[in-house]
C-alpha cells in the first residue's frame, strides 16, 4: 500500500471501482455502524480488496495500516461484524458499513471506539453542549 506503486487491477465490480474515491494511499474510510441502532461502532480503512472481501464474504475486512495487512473482524477476538448493508457517501470517499456486531466493536474491549473520549456534548444538552439556554446564534440570546 505505497503511493509509488502503481495500483493493480481492482477486484470491485466497474461502477463501484470508478466511483470510489481513495486517498493517495488507496484507502478509504469505513465506518462501522450497528445496523438495528445507529450506533457507531469503529472506523476502519479499506482498499478496494478488504471493500470487495467485505461485500463478498458477508463480514467485514479492513486494512491494517499498523500491521500492512488485510485483518477479518473477528477472527482472533471473537467479535464478529456480520455485514447487513454496505453504503457510499455523496462524495463516494468514505464507506459506511451496517453490522451485526458481536461482542466488542474496539481494540480496548469496549462496544464502541466512541465512548471513552466525548469532546462535546453528550447525552445532556444536545449538540452545542448547552441546552436549552444555549445561545441563539443571531438572535443575542
Amino acid at each position: 500500500m505505497t503511493s509509488s506503486s502503481p495500483r493493480p487491477p481492482s477486484p470491485l465490480a466497474p461502477e463501484i471501482a470508478a466511483r470510489l474515491k481513495r486517498g493517495a494511499d488507496g484507502l478509504v474510510p469505513a465506518i462501522a455502524q450497528q445496523y438495528d441502532t445507529g450506533e457507531v461502532l469503529m472506523l476502519g480503512w479499506m482498499d478496494d480488496e478488504a471493500l470487495h472481501r467485505t461485500l463478498t464474504t458477508g463480514r467485514c475486512t479492513y486494512w491494517s495500516r499498523s500491521r500492512g495487512e488485510y485483518w477479518v473482524k473477528g477472527d482472533t477476538s471473537g467479535h464478529f461484524q456480520w455485514v447487513k448493508s454496505v453504503a457510499l457517501d455523496c462524495d463516494a470517499d468514505t464507506v459506511l458499513v451496517k453490522v451485526d456486531q458481536v461482542g466488542a466493536a474496539c481494540h480496548t474491549g469496549a462496544r464502541t471506539c466512541f465512548d471513552a473520549d466525548v469532546l462535546l456534548g453528550g447525552d445532556e444538552g444536545g449538540a452545542d453542549g448547552g441546552g436549552a439556554g444555549a445561545d441563539t446564534p443571531g438572535t443575542g440570546q
